[in-house]
């Protein structure tokens, strides 16, 4: 294991932690990361019903988990197909923000781990200058913070998707890739495809994750 994930969120030797577990290599790695490092885990899964495939790559995931031995659980987003016009993007986060808090408080764990990486941070900070934002609004995604009982936590703000799915591979572990992280529709997704080409300039995603750190 090349990062021990409990020490980051200063937490005791199994202490019980929930998993948002989308199936997406970075949440798979998380989970995994945390039980390796002493944590004792369970995992949601949010399916917000806004694809064809969302309740079968949902079921795909429980199944993995029922494999691992990870208590599991189908948290699905009831709009009745009335899906909210405006920022889609901003309302499936708050709806799942909502579950997972509910699921938390349900399951007797105080902490929710999300699977953000560098990457995320990175294309957060590009975002932000996109909107010519000032200096609280390049500060990219917080490591962590407080909803009711709740804390949500983001402790591979410092480690990039490349890393995470070499680690995944060498652990022989499956993951799915959300389509939706590619289509051009949504900025972030446009955005990440841009990072290909910053790269070679040394605008890689960990040196644009530092910048947001600062």
């Amino acid at each position: 294991m090349f990062v021990n994930l409990r020490d980051r969120l200063d937490l005791p030797a199994g202490h019980s932690i929930g998993v948002a577990l989308s199936g997406g290599g970075d949440s798979v790695a998380l989970l995994h990361l945390l039980r390796q490092g002493g944590c004792n885990v369970c995992a949601a899964t949010v399916d917000h019903g806004l694809r064809p495939d969302s309740g079968a790559e949902a079921a795909r995931v429980a199944g993995w988990c029922r494999d691992w031995g990870v208590p599991h659980q189908v948290l699905v987003w009831r709009h009745g197909g009335d899906v909210p016009k405006g920022n889609l993007m901003d309302a499936a986060r708050r709806a799942r923000r909502d579950m997972l808090v509910r699921w938390a408080v349900a399951q007797g764990v105080d902490t929710v781990a999300l699977g953000h990486t560098a990457d995320d941070q990175a294309e957060t900070l590009l975002m932000g200058l996109s909107r010519a934002a000032g200096i609280d609004g390049l500060c990219g995604l917080r490591p962590d913070w407080q909803v009711g009982p709740v804390r949500f936590a983001r402790p591979m703000l410092r480690l990039t998707r490349a890393e995470l799915r070499d680690w995944l591979r060498g652990q022989r572990l499956p993951w799915v890739e959300d389509p939706t992280n590619s289509n051009p529709r949504f900025l972030r997704a446009r955005l990440r495809r841009a990072l290909t080409d910053l790269g070679p300039l040394g605008l890689t995603p960990a040196r644009l994750a530092e910048s947001a750190a600062h």
